[in-house]
């Protein structure tokens, strides 16, 4: 069997990339649908937590959860000083 065989197998050829096209095809269609599927899984999502936000009676516009001021944070040695009122230029 000689190294270079001058008959090519169009046939073949054609049939390898028919089934290339088609799988890159089929793959494309499902990574498409699933984010499609899985943004509106989110807006539902969210719609459906800010619509329960919203009709909470005990909602408030504070957050829940309160940002410890700079004198409450003990535990960091740095937390005692006041932070710097001006930027100096680099040198």
């Amino acid at each position: 069997m000689p190294l270079f065989n001058s008959q090519i197998d169009w046939r073949g050829m054609g049939t390898i990339v028919v089934v290339g096209l088609f799988t890159l095809l089929v793959l494309a269609f499902a990574v498409i649908s699933y984010v499609d599927w899985s943004s509106n899984a989110a807006v539902a999502e969210f719609m459906n937590a800010t619509e329960s936000s919203a009709s909470d009676p005990n909602h408030s516009n504070e957050s829940a959860a309160r940002i410890p001021s700079a004198k409450a944070r003990a535990n960091c040695p740095l937390g005692k000083k006041s932070p710097p009122t001006q930027l100096l230029p680099l040198p």
